[in-house]
């Protein structure tokens, strides 16, 4: 799966912003449980005061660890985000396709030699047919996104791939689970998407083809179905072993692509080297730490979360690459590290009314 670009400057806030919750949180249980006399005292007031100041510190640490798995999801975002600039170091005779089969089949089999070392992989009881619809998700986006930027041009196929998967999400989760995004969700995905358009967009001409449209919307369902399938799994499967076994099964799927042109590349030592970093560090590793954050994030926020990845892309490119951006690129960025910004800090439940499983 190849996607574009990342964010860097919402981690410091969102790091201090931890510290403060877990300094205060550990002074106010070391003030609370040292003090037994206070604990089994049999006044009414300090007992309603304990179970207040209980609940204050559960509230807090409940959020420091939603932000905690928000930030997996980022830090994953911007491993996808330095694939762009990965690829441009690899052989002129690498091709887009090739080199995505390729990230899967070495991604996957990193993911699936770390999990039986670590013997997570008991696939007992596994719902193998949402493991199939997701591992066909995965492997459907990365013809259908390079295929759209091919059609419809970089900007606009980019803009909607990667758009619309948090809003497609969004709308199947409320409608499948039952679970209404909040607000924060709203606000966050608008400036994201605004700060998108502004980045790809930079006041070239706009180039519209309905066949490219189309694919670029499908690769952005795709990539909102691989997550809300992952998500329904990892409530009764381990996440690491689900995500090696859907990679692995999604890396079979597109071992086709690499008898349509000439792989000979990849035994060079660029071409190597860049298939090994795409594969351990942006498959293997940035999944592992995107199935992590699934774990505490909702399926929508996450995918929201995930468009650090063109935000990475287009700072890799400025300070690594040299390439020169425009006010209103500057501008969208900004307002994606905004909307980024929103979703992170912004509070969770730790249950939703009326949520069901999917099957």
């Amino acid at each position: 799966m190849q996607r574009y670009l990342g964010e860097r400057s919402s981690h410091a806030s969102c790091i201090g912003r931890h510290a403060i919750f877990i300094s205060s949180g550990i002074l106010s249980s070391t003030i609370l449980f040292s003090d037994k006399s206070f604990l089994h005292s049999d006044n009414p007031d300090k007992k309603k005061n304990d179970k207040m100041t209980s609940a204050s510190i559960y509230k807090g640490e409940r959020q420091m660890k939603g932000n905690f798995y928000s930030l997996f999801v980022l830090i994953a975002a911007f491993f996808w985000g330095t694939t762009g600039t990965v690829q441009a170091m690899a052989p002129e005779s690498s091709t887009p396709l090739a080199f995505g089969a390729f990230r899967l089949l070495i991604g996957g089999s990193a993911m699936l030699l770390a999990v039986w070392i670590s013997r997570e992989l008991h696939v007992k009881n596994w719902s193998w047919p949402l493991v199939l619809s997701a591992a066909v998700c995965m492997a459907c986006y990365q013809p259908l996104f390079f295929t759209a930027v091919k059609e419809t041009g970089i900007a606009v196929g980019t803009v909607i791939a990667i758009g619309s998967a948090p809003i497609i999400a969004g709308s199947m989760e409320w409608a499948v689970l039952k679970k209404r995004p909040r607000n924060s969700w709203w606000i966050a995905t608008v400036l994201a998407l605004a700060g998108c358009w502004l980045l790809f967009s930079d006041g070239s001409n706009v180039r519209i083809d309905v066949a490219g449209v189309l694919m670029a919307l499908g690769a952005g369902a795709s990539f909102a179905g691989y997550t809300l399938i992952s998500k329904a799994m990892m409530k009764t499967q381990p996440p690491r072993a689900t995500s090696a076994v859907v990679f692995m099964i999604s890396a079979i799927l597109l071992t086709p692509l690499l008898w349509q042109s000439d792989i000979s590349w990849i035994l060079t030592p660029r071409g190597l080297g860049t298939s090994l970093y795409i594969g351990l560090i942006a498959t293997c590793a940035a999944y592992f730490l995107f199935a992590k954050g699934l774990t505490g994030v909702p399926a929508s926020a996450a995918v929201t979360l995930s468009l650090a990845e063109p935000l990475t892309a287009s700072l890799l490119g400025v300070f690594f690459i040299g390439e020169m951006l425009s006010l209103s690129s500057w501008l969208g960025i900004a307002l994606m590290m905004l909307g980024l910004l929103v979703i992170s800090a912004a509070p969770r439940k730790q249950k939703t009314a009326g949520a069901a499983h999917m099957s």
